[in-house]
């Protein structure tokens, strides 16, 4: 595989300049209390978690394809490695501890490279979106639970949702007060400041406010947790004791370590790519997973993942490419260097209220709202997705969200779209049944359509729909198979049964618009012998000349089916361009139209792409639907454009006038029919709307019409 390096910043362009730096020296300034806190979790000194927010970041930034993913100590991993210490009998802070944690980096960034060459990366491709959505914004509530302690005063929460709620309540029994209004203070300026100037470094500056404070106004910030200082100087770099510690006690610890970073980081960085229209090549961003543990390993850190709430936070301050990142590992490289007094002043609530709302921009609640009005099953996945990181930790919540793809894949098998077929008289093309009252059966002939590939899950569905189809006038059965690329085994054999079931009763069966493919597997699994029989045919047209049936093909209740004309089907099709698209909200659906253009007329003021709608071409009796809507609007329209009443309604007259000379051309038959639409419309209008009905009836009087 060809390895890109610097992809995102080739051809850099200077006018991101600007973003992408402002963006990189705010995550570098939040990262600061981040990875000092995650290193401490992982049983090392503080420190260390600003080195390793130097050279995995730059070396992430310059493998990853991800433009605007950030790469640091975080929640899960340093968590991992610090129970892991305990498990060993080592000590948190511990020289022991010092010397292990590198050693469980190092492999960690083996089994990522073992990933890399192995190309697990796709295994991410098989996860939804309602599952990265419920697991992007677990993990970035558990993160928020996690510093909400911090605002009042306490120490950071650990552990699952219980732990953390735990937590959250012994602490606020001791609150502390001025920490508490300092927190709240600054995560209201940052949210207001979101709205109001989004592209403002808020967050800077409420650092450097809350650094000037703790150092001029000590009093003031009396009792107010700052950050540990930390001394100065750059991580030198050595090899892990590799030998130093039994390869027993940390292959299986570095190897659920990998998993978690894996699919954790993958996760994340698509769900980001998904909702900033770009994608992110897999398998290249393990290589450099990879790479960044190693330099992590050779620093003396713990293992390093992908971090949402830098991300969020380089997100709302529009850093555009991987420049962010190494702009934020250069800055981490000066403070280290140089600026590590300052860090003593940072006070803890103003970051933990950068940190919250950062991750409260990551959360993806809106994504539930659609998915409860589309489809609650993805909906229930997302909260499946969602709880299981919270109530049972990452890895847990990685394997339940895995767990939940597949098993959405399988019940969407399982219960694929189908229908059954017919034809609209004068027409010559299969279509639902249930998209028109229009469209009916053929006599005695049963047409079925299944969307998707034949196995054992779906098959019971296939063959109940059929054997309930039946009626004793049925002479054949016809099954499009247009969508079913595939057959198992088990439905082969089903589809065997049925076919001998049916030719006892007298019944034929076809097979018919499938793909090449799936007549080879029907020969392979043994069933040459339908093929044989002419049970499998390339067409419906086909197998019904098989049965002697031909066009024009009769319709149960011996409805006429002679052939149209072309100005007669497109008349037949009236008003099908809105109800095949909208269905059942089609009426909802034309309203919201007509108030959306009726808004924006107020900008435009085109009132002639009001009358015609949002869709270039319909047919006439769309058109005069479109027109009966917009007549219920009139006063609004003239609110908005400021035209005179009575001109706009003439103008509305002429062009109904003129769409029903259309159908009438098409149609003369359908004069008498027309005028009681018309009659019917202005009763229904006089209910709903009397005040427009009557000012319509008005201006239709003084202008004749």
């Amino acid at each position: 595989m060809k390895i890109k390096f610097a992809s995102t910043i080739r051809n850099y362009s200077r006018k991101n300049i600007p973003k992408d730096l402002t963006a990189g020296v705010i995550t570098a300034a939040v990262s600061i209390p981040i990875s000092m806190g995650y290193a401490q979790i992982a049983g090392l000194p503080a420190v260390y978690g600003l080195y390793g927010s130097i050279f995995p970041s730059l070396l992430f930034a310059l493998l990853s394809t991800s433009p605007q993913f950030i790469f640091g100590v975080d929640a899960a991993p340093a968590a991992l490695v610090g129970s892991a210490l305990l498990t060993m009998e080592i000590e948190p802070g511990s020289a022991a501890a010092i010397r292990v944690v590198p050693v469980i980096t190092f492999w960690v960034a083996v089994w990522l490279l073992v990933f890399f060459v192995f190309k697990a990366g796709k295994l991410v491709s098989y996860i939804s979106a309602p599952v990265m959505g419920g697991f992007i914004t677990g993990i970035c509530t558990d993160i928020i639970l996690m510093q909400l302690p911090k605002l009042m005063g306490g120490s950071p929460g650990t552990g699952e949702l219980p732990e953390l709620l735990k937590q959250i309540f012994v602490t606020a029994k001791s609150v502390h007060i001025p920490s508490l209004f300092l927190g709240i203070l600054a995560l209201a300026i940052l949210i207001t400041g979101k709205k109001m100037a989004p592209k403002f470094p808020m967050a800077v500056v409420l650092m450097a406010a809350g650094a000037v404070l703790a150092y001029f106004c000590p009093s003031l910030m009396e009792g107010i947790h700052t950050l540990d200082t930390v001394e100065r100087g750059l991580p030198v770099w050595s090899i892990p004791s590799i030998l130093s510690v039994p390869l027993a006690d940390v292959i299986t610890i570095s190897l659920s370590i990998a998993l978690v970073i894996m699919t954790e980081t993958l996760l994340a960085e698509n769900s980001f790519a998904m909702k900033n229209n770009y994608r992110v090549d897999n398998n290249q961003e393990l290589l450099a997973f990879a790479i960044g543990n190693f330099s992590a390993a050779f620093t003396g850190c713990c293992p390093i993942n992908g971090s949402v709430s830098r991300t969020a936070m380089s997100e709302q301050y529009q850093g555009k490419t991987q420049m962010t990142g190494i702009i934020a590992g250069l800055s981490m490289i000066l403070v280290l260097t140089f600026g590590t007094g300052f860090i003593g002043y940072l006070p803890v609530p103003v970051l933990t209220a950068i940190v919250i709302s950062a991750l409260m921009g990551a959360t993806e609640f809106e994504l539930v709202r659609c998915l409860w009005k589309i489809n609650r099953k993805e909906c229930l996945i997302f909260w499946g997705a969602f709880f299981g990181v919270l109530m049972l930790g990452t890895i847990n919540g990685v394997m339940i969200g895995i767990i939940l793809s597949f098993a959405e894949v399988i019940i969407r098998s399982a219960k694929p779209a189908r229908c059954f077929l017919g034809i609209q008289p004068g027409h010559k093309h299969f279509r639902d049944l249930n998209e028109s009252s229009q469209i009916l059966p053929l006599e005695g002939v049963v047409i079925y359509r299944f969307s998707s590939s034949l196995f054992f899950a779906n098959v019971d569905i296939f063959q109940k729909d059929i054997e309930d189809s039946i009626r004793d006038d049925t002479k054949v059965v016809i099954v499009d198979a247009s969508a079913i690329g595939s057959i198992d085994i088990t439905a082969a054999d089903r589809l065997a049964i049925i076919y001998k079931n049916l030719k006892e009763r007298g019944i034929r069966f076809y097979l018919t618009e499938h793909i090449a493919g799936l007549n080879d597997q029907l020969r392979e699994l043994g069933f040459q012998y339908m093929i044989e029989e002419g049970a499998v045919r390339r067409t419906i047209h086909i197998a019904l000349k098989d049965m002697g049936i031909t066009r024009p093909y009769p319709l149960e209740g011996n409805i006429e089916n002679t052939e149209r004309g072309v100005i007669r089907k497109r008349f037949d099709n009236r008003i099908q361009e809105f109800t095949w698209a909208f269905g059942k909200e089609t009426e909802t659906v034309i309203e919201h139209q007509i108030r959306l253009q009726v808004e924006q007329l107020k900008k435009s003021q085109d009132i002639d792409s009001l009358l015609h709608g949002n869709w270039d071409y319909k047919e006439a009796m769309d058109e005069k639907e479109w027109l009966d809507h917009l007549q219920e609007h009139l006063e609004e329209i003239v609110q908005a454009t400021g035209m005179n009443e009575q001109e706009l309604f003439k103008k509305l007259e002429e062009n109904r006038e003129e769409i029903q000379q259309k159908i009438l051309e098409e149609r003369p038959d359908l004069e008498e029919e027309l005028l009681q639409q018309k009659g019917m419309l202005d009763e229904e209008l006089k209910k709903k709307y009397p005040e427009i009905c009557r000012r319509i009836q008005s201006i239709r009087k003084d202008n004749e019409l």
